[in-house]
């Protein structure tokens, strides 16, 4: 008798720990989250005559529209950002790599990267391009806007050359402290907001 008794306590209770370690193992489990274990339920039966699921008469789909996803793109130091969409691409260039302080006159280090920016308008055949010119909050706003489209005419004025393409347009424009990409709060944040920015269609594929 006490030997039945000792075999239906150690049946009963590997079946206890038995059940404890699956629950553990769907607690470890990411895919299980815990109290969620699964358990068998009936198949659901759909109606495929169901009215509700049909597209009233005389309805119609709504054209297909590939999501636009941007990328955006920044080299170590900052001083240069490219942002790719389908639509698009735009190169934001820091004013201080392009110009001295308070100056519309480009460096030659500018000249480079104003180069491989046309190389790569070349590359889409683009043909119509936006530059536009930004300042940071300092100073009077009118000064911001006359400084920011002649850093924009100057940059404008080396793509032309280096693209030499009748059939280019340009659309040339100074927005002085409007439209900041960070907070003017900080020099930091004012650096960022001096800049330039090309940016022309992306080639249809």
């Amino acid at each position: 008798m006490t030997h039945v008794r000792l075999s239906l306590i150690l049946t009963a209770t590997s079946f206890l720990l038995a059940g404890t370690t699956i629950s553990a193992q769907a607690a470890d489990d990411p895919s299980v989250p815990p109290g969620t274990e699964p358990t068998a339920s009936a198949p659901v039966n759909v109606d495929a005559n169901d009215p509700d699921l049909k597209i009233p008469e005389g309805a119609t789909l709504a054209e297909p529209k590939v999501l636009d996803i941007k990328q955006v793109v920044e080299d170590q130091t900052g001083d240069e950002r490219r942002e790719d969409t389908n639509a698009d691409v735009k190169f934001a260039l820091q004013a201080e790599v392009l110009f001295g302080k308070d100056s519309a006159k480009l460096s030659a280090e500018a000249r480079a990267r104003i180069s491989s920016i046309a190389e790569e308008i070349k590359t889409q055949n683009a043909t119509k391009i936006r530059v536009f010119g930004f300042t940071d909050n300092l100073g009077s706003s009118a000064h911001g806007d006359v400084l920011s489209k002649r850093r924009a005419n100057a940059v404008q004025a080396v793509l032309g050359q280096e693209l030499n393409d009748a059939n280019v347009t340009f659309e040339v424009r100074g927005y002085g402290e409007q439209y900041p990409i960070s907070s003017n709060a900080t020099e930091s944040g004012r650096k960022k907001n001096r800049r330039v920015e090309v940016s022309f269609p992306r080639t249809e594929n």
